[in-house]
């Protein structure tokens, strides 16, 4: 889950990062009020979770309230990357003199965070690392241990900041490393962190990922979501509970297990070669009820792309009769003439495949093995092509 800047720069000062106190606006009226009780110059941003918003004209720098008005009417309902602009954060103009970068997410291959500077703040962090990677600083950090001080000082002398700032950076560097651990983030970076006519550091703009698997633990991150960036079948399919997907392919993939979800995409793939391949990567889960699998094979349909269905049910938690009544639930409010293939064993897959066999479906085909229900639904689906 991304956060917004203003999101995200709100949950750094409650850890003790320096920002700008500035409003969020969602009319132009608004905007103009915070402008007025702000005085003096103003920035205007779109609140929008992709990048390059300045590229796209959702930053504009107002003298005054009515130029913000007049910004913030300009911004409200722009479209940037696809992404409708609903919210404006109305910043003071900050006098900066340098920008920074400093940010941490994870590193898998090492198995623990990794914090990093550049003193190429201010532009997207994956350019400098593709064109200059040497101006990226990286230090990895202890679970047990922290983010040492000595860490936050290589940093420090890594990107040229001068000695009188080390003090302050190690701070910040402090703090975004508390913060990033207490919300259980997957990224947390302020970019840029700048340096001001004044001498002082300040988080000028900020970004936060937050582990969806951990939203249990912050209720109040979760209902912060903004799902205006995310595919409508990934937000329906987190409301039913389902681990959801969305691929390149033709065959929509309904499988309990993720390990096996992902043995299925593979076989489909296999024999689908450079023509077919799967549709998405879609778990139901063990124990999942018949409504579970009719919320699951509405996602998949939804999908224009869809040119067959694979079921590959392993009866464990899961009951083979459940599945097949939650399939025929899911074809009495989905009508689709879309071929289907199914494949269940283990419990109860006998009387799963006789409640699809007598409900005598034209579309909805049964296979003994993975294997020969993978080679039908590529078959299906270059037919359908």
């Amino acid at each position: 889950m991304n956060l917004h800047e203003y999101q995200s720069k709100l949950r750094f000062a409650e850890y003790g990062i320096p920002i700008l106190r500035g409003k969020t606006a969602t009319t132009p009226d608004a905007a103009y009020e915070i402008a007025n009780e702000l005085g003096g110059t103003v920035v205007v941003k779109a609140q929008v979770l992709v990048g390059g918003r300045g590229k796209a004209g959702g930053v504009k720098l107002a003298k005054s309230a009515d130029e913000a008005k007049q910004h913030a009417e300009a911004i409200l309902g722009m479209n940037i990357k696809g992404l409708t602009v609903r919210r404006v954060l109305i910043d003071p103009a900050a006098d900066i003199a340098k920008e920074i970068y400093l940010g941490i997410t994870n590193d898998r291959a090492a198995g623990r965070a990794v914090m990093m500077a550049s003193s190429e703040g201010g532009v997207e962090i994956e350019v400098v690392a593709r064109e200059n990677p040497q101006a990226l600083i990286r230090v990895h950090i202890d679970p047990f241990l922290g983010l040492r001080d000595y860490q936050a000082r290589t940093l420090a002398i890594g990107i040229g900041l001068p000695r009188e700032h080390w003090r302050a950076f190690g701070k910040i560097a402090h703090s975004l490393y508390e913060c990033y651990v207490g919300n259980d983030a997957l990224l947390a970076e302020i970019n840029p962190l700048v340096i001001t006519g004044d001498n002082e550091l300040l988080a000028l703009d900020g970004k936060m990922s937050i582990d969806d698997n951990a939203l249990d633990r912050h209720p109040d991150i979760a209902e912060m979501r903004d799902t205006d960036a995310e595919a409508a079948a990934e937000t329906e399919a987190r409301k039913a509970g389902l681990s959801y997907v969305k691929l390149d392919g033709q065959i929509g993939c309904m499988v309990n297990g993720a390990g096996l979800a992902m043995a299925t995409m593979d076989i489909t793939k296999l024999y689908g070669g450079d023509e077919v391949g799967p549709a998405n990567f879609l778990d139901i889960g063990g124990g999942a009820k018949a409504e579970t699998v009719a919320a699951a094979l509405r996602i998949i349909l939804a999908d224009p792309n869809v040119k067959s269905v694979l079921f590959n049910i392993f009866g464990g938690i899961t009951r083979g009769d459940e599945v097949a009544r939650g399939i025929l639930q899911a074809l009495d409010e989905v009508k689709t003439d879309v071929p289907m293939v199914i494949r269940l064993v283990g419990t109860n897959a006998e009387e799963g495949r006789a409640i699809i066999d007598s409900a005598n479906i034209a579309n909805l085909s049964s296979a003994a093995s993975l294997t020969e229900a993978a080679k039908k639904a590529v078959e299906l689906a270059k037919g359908a092509m």
